[in-house]
């Protein structure tokens, strides 16, 4: 059995942007000695979090914090919207759709891009237009993409994901759960640096 790593993540969730680069620095570093997987967690649906000034400053806060913490970049063009509902459903069903359609390479491709396009650019990834023309960098056609979106499968799967990371313990994000050769899980919550994640996985560094 080989080792695997599984990433699990929200598109919305500003700790797994800025752990993007951890992400694929170690599916780099260790390709070969783990698989790779990306399960959707499923942060907050809609209506869950009111956009009002209280909402967006503490957001606005918590941005600057992972930004210094990471160094990743963050827009404030988000909290200049006057509406906006802080659904995260939309963008992990679409993650998932390009995972179950084109592969699970694709799938962190994507997920990148969408986080990207929301953090630095304040595009609206609830919106499924906005999700269709950020196909632009995989290889998959925006009528196929939208039919599975739209269907009940893809439903299910989401719901799945989300019923997975709960069963492995991965109830805070970005988690990563790590299962050696003879099937032993142990899940990291929260974000970590490179060189924790370095830490925690000397052996396959060694």
């Amino acid at each position: 059995m080989q080792k695997e790593l599984i990433f699990v993540l929200d598109p919305m969730c500003s700790w797994c942007w800025g752990f993007a680069p951890v992400i694929e620095a170690l599916r780099t570093a260790l390709n070969g000695r783990y698989s790779f997987s990306l399960v959707m967690g499923g942060l907050r649906t809609k209506g869950e979090m009111p956009w009002d000034e209280t909402s967006r400053e503490y957001l606005r806060g918590h941005w600057k914090q992972v930004s210094q913490r990471t160094g990743q970049p963050f827009s404030d063009r988000l909290f200049e919207k006057e509406h906006f509902d802080y659904d995260t459903y939309p963008p992990c069903k679409a993650v998932i759709a390009v995972r179950e359609l084109s592969g699970t390479d694709e799938a962190f491709a994507y997920l990148h891009t969408i986080q990207e396009a929301f953090y630095t650019r304040a595009e609206d990834i609830t919106n499924l237009d906005v999700l269709c023309d950020l196909l632009r960098t995989v290889e998959l056609d925006r009528t196929s993409f939208k039919t599975f979106y739209q269907s009940d499968r893809a439903q299910i799967l989401m719901e799945h994901d989300f019923a997975k990371a709960r069963s492995m313990g991965a109830n805070a994000f970005p988690s990563v759960v790590v299962i050696d050769e003879e099937g032993h899980m142990v899940c990291q919550k929260g974000y970590r640096s490179l060189q924790e994640m370095k830490k925690l996985l000397e052996d396959s560094y060694a």
